[in-house]
Order: C-alpha cells, then sequence, then structure tokens
C-alpha cells in the first residue's frame, strides 16, 4: 500500500506525516476532533498556554479511550461540550 504525505495541523502547528491511504481519513479526523476539543477548552476555561490545551485534550481523549468511549471512530463531543458548560455555570 502507497504511503502519503500529509500535512496535518494541531493546536496551529503543523506536523508532517507519512501515512498508508487507508489510513489518511482517520487521521484527518483525528486532527479535526483534537482541535475541537482543544477550542472547547480555550473558550471555557482561561487556559492560554497551547501544551496545557493540548494535555488536557490528550487526557480527556485517553480516558473516553479507556473507558471503551474512545474506540468509536466518530468521537462525539457534545458530552464534553455539555459537562465544561455545566462545569462553567458551577464556576460563575
Amino acid at each position: 500500500m502507497a504511503k502519503l504525505s500529509l500535512k496535518v495541523v494541531i493546536g496551529g502547528r503543523t506536523y508532517p506525516l507519512s501515512v498508508s491511504e487507508s489510513e489518511e481519513q482517520k487521521v484527518l479526523k483525528a486532527a479535526e476532533d483534537i482541535n475541537k476539543a482543544v477550542k472547547l477548552l480555550q473558550k471555557n476555561y482561561a487556559v492560554k498556554d497551547m501544551q496545557d490545551l493540548l494535555a488536557m485534550t490528550a487526557l480527556q481523549l485517553a480516558s473516553r479511550s479507556d473507558s471503551g468511549k474512545g474506540a468509536k471512530s466518530d468521537i462525539d463531543l457534545s458530552e464534553i461540550e455539555q459537562k465544561l458548560e455545566d462545569l462553567s455555570k458551577e464556576l460563575d
């Protein structure tokens, strides 16, 4: 199977990758999901440091994976968004 050169942007930084054709869409979707989760955290918390936002996102996605929820190919961010909104309301 042929390898593709792919440039993926995560957290405003570009990462060059070599992936198989069969992995291309999965990798692009994962990058999109990560960026969405980072934006949600950025919107709901006063965290400005991108490294902290990426670490928090990685922790969320990894904990979902451990509980079996992350096994889905399409990560549903609505649950995370709802929890963040609830926390934000509690803090206000």
